[in-house]
């Protein structure tokens, strides 16, 4: 870490940039984060059937990243890190959404009243980060390493399901697991795996789009993909509160939880922000920034739903780009953010991304879902598993990955208590921060 800290930046976090370098940063930017951003509402909106409202769902999820990023990078009374600190959807919230929206689905409700509720929950859940950040030192004393590893271990357990059936062709598509399906996922992982074996870091950054943009390709050889447009060429908008609001807590609280376990990966994202910017990563300078990145993460998570976006977390993928380019200017931020606002107001971009061949975006979440569980796992070691370690995690994954299995276990039990707990994350997490609370602890043994 010293060694990477001795490293000299070319524009250092306060340093202006001029035209040329800061528009190719923010396209960097883009390129590392973008599959990210725009993922979560294509499944959120393929699962759940928002088909009609999807390119307007992407185009919003862009809008809210870019203003939430230029937040973050301005810093204004204390509200942001003041630091490069790319919004967008965290993958620990499809989960969560996609279980409470096929709920209200099966219960007849409509896609624009299933936004509406899901818009509703999220900005209550935005309240959250913003409470917290005045109490970090205590919240984090209760979702520790272990707790919040066997939390995201959970969210990408669940969320392969979804890659698996997108790869195949997508959820009752009639030529599901076609050869011609399984080829064209195959064949998108493997260009990602490849360039991830690669030795140079931009291969790396960008496996991800090139795996994507590989894909659609050779879809369209096949003769798999034809896009088009029904969108004018004028820009779209943003409409506050398009859909309405609605509130429903059963829907509410897992969203509630998994913006707990979002706040821990915030602060870990911000620290190695803080590392690659060359600023103090103790002290009251660091408390400072990172009270202000996780004000930041509220107050983008009130505009995300505010303007129909899903709740929106610093990403951490623009680390790597800060660490190759050796650009931290916060200024960098604001050019990024503005990128991102203008693309969201052209509906034919999202529209574009909407169409993406199922089978190749399958291939490509895998990798991205599988990396949640591998990061989890990471989270998790931290810190060394002993036998009380070891039960929780046990009896966390085997409730959790029970449950969901077999929701039917619950069915005794009252409709709220049901809907709440039959998600793996809600159970096995409210499970594991329970015994973390209440399990004694192993006394260390000093050996003098």
């Amino acid at each position: 870490m010293q060694k990477n800290n001795d490293e000299p930046l070319i524009y250092g976090l306060n340093d202006r940039l001029p035209f040329i370098p800061a528009v190719c940063t923010a396209v960097q930017h883009m390129l590392a984060s973008i599959v990210g951003i725009v993922t979560p509402p294509l499944i959120i909106g393929n699962a759940l059937g928002l088909t009609d409202w999807l390119p307007y769902l992407i185009s919003m999820s862009l809008f809210a990243s870019g203003i939430g990023t230029v937040i973050q990078a301005v810093r204004f009374r204390n509200i942001g890190a003041g630091m490069i600190c790319l919004q967008g959807t965290s993958f620990a919230f499809l989960g969560v959404i996609i279980a409470g929206g096929l709920l209200l689905k099966q219960q007849g409700a409509d896609p624009e009243q299933i936004l509406a509720m899901i818009f509703g929950c999220t900005l209550v859940s935005a309240i959250i980060p913003l409470i917290v950040s005045q109490f970090i030192h205590t919240f984090s004393r209760v979702l520790t390493p272990l707790v919040t590893g066997i939390v995201i271990v959970l969210i990408g357990i669940s969320l392969i399901k979804v890659s698996i059936s997108d790869w195949g062709g997508g959820f009752g598509a009639p030529d599901f697991a076609a050869p011609h399906n399984l080829g064209l996922g195959l064949f998108t992982l493997t260009i990602i795996v490849l360039m991830n074996c690669s030795r140079h870091p931009w291969c790396k950054l960008s496996s991800i789009i090139v795996g994507i943009v590989a894909g659609t390709l050779f879809a369209i050889t096949l003769g798999k993909f034809h896009p088009h447009f029904t969108h004018s060429l004028l820009p779209a908008l943003p409409i506050p509160f398009r859909f309405g609001i609605n509130f429903s807590w059963s829907m509410f609280i897992p969203i509630a939880l998994v913006s707990l376990i979002s706040i821990i990966e915030t602060v870990g994202d911000l620290t190695a922000n803080c590392m690659l910017s060359k600023q103090p990563l103790v002290g009251p300078d660091f408390q400072k920034r990172i009270r202000g990145g996780i004000l930041g993460d509220g107050v983008s998570c009130l505009v995300a739903a505010i303007f129909s976006s899903f709740p929106n977390t610093t990403f951490a993928q623009n680390n790597g780009v800060i660490q190759m380019t050796q650009v931290a200017s916060r200024y960098a931020g604001i050019w990024i953010g503005g990128l991102f606002i203008l693309l969201g107001l052209f509906p034919q971009f999202s529209q574009l991304l909407e169409q993406l061949p199922k089978p190749v975006l399958g291939g490509a979440t895998l990798v991205m879902f599988g990396s949640v569980v591998a990061a989890g796992i990471r989270i998790m070691t931290r810190e060394t598993l002993d036998s009380r370690s070891m039960l929780i995690i046990a009896l966390a994954f085997g409730i959790g990955l029970g449950i969901e299995s077999q929701p039917d276990f619950l069915k005794a039990m009252p409709q709220f208590f049901q809907t709440l707990f039959q998600n793996a994350v809600t159970s096995g997490g409210a499970l594991a921060i329970l015994l973390n609370l209440i399990l004694p602890k192993t006394k260390d043994v000093n050996h003098d």
